[in-house]
């Protein structure tokens, strides 16, 4: 499931930037995010195999696709978007925690469309934090990894400097 969801993220990225692309090039039409989102909804019932898939995942493939051309707009550094090549071998698709659909309990993961996934969780998460998103990628070598954002609202406080390792040549003090 985990490549199909891929799979699908990469196909609804790639078949809108080509649409964006082309409607640009012959009608000199903008395709913003919230056309497009419409035209996936059509496009699920033309290719029944994407609503096997997460829908969220659809639409973030589709938000990265705007924030790609957005980017690309505002900074003259920053390059056109590019297509998502099959070939590469790091795949990821990212979730958004929607009405609780993503949970993290008792050393696993419920994921949309995947299920309860078992997870080796590296840090105790407070209860007042709140789940946002979930990116899943996977590794050249295979391995599966799951990025969690989490809301808080208590402030960070700044802890008091106790030694330090040197000074750079601005003056300013690195710590240890």
């Amino acid at each position: 499931m985990f490549s199909k969801t891929f799979g699908c993220t990469r196909m609804i990225y790639n078949y809108y930037l080509d649409k964006r692309i082309k409607l640009y090039e012959e009608e000199k039409i903008t395709f913003g995010y919230t056309k497009c989102a419409n035209d996936l909804t059509i496009l699920k019932k033309e290719k029944g195999f994407l609503q096997e898939v997460d829908s969220i995942s659809l639409q973030q493939a589709l938000r990265h696709l705007d924030t790609a051309f957005q980017n690309f707009f505002k900074n003259q550094k920053t390059r056109f978007p590019n297509f998502k090549s099959k070939k590469n071998n790091h795949n990821s698709y990212t979730t958004v925690c929607v009405n609780n659909n993503i949970k993290l309990e008792n050393g696993m993961i419920a994921l949309p469309k995947i299920g309860k996934v078992k997870v080796k969780q590296h840090r105790d998460i407070p209860e007042h934090y709140i789940l946002k998103s979930v990116t899943v990628s996977q590794t050249p070598s295979g391995k599966y990894f799951a990025s969690i954002l989490f809301e808080y609202e208590e402030e960070i406080t700044e802890k008091e400097l106790e030694s330090f390792l040197g000074q750079d040549t601005t003056g300013e003090l690195k710590r240890n």
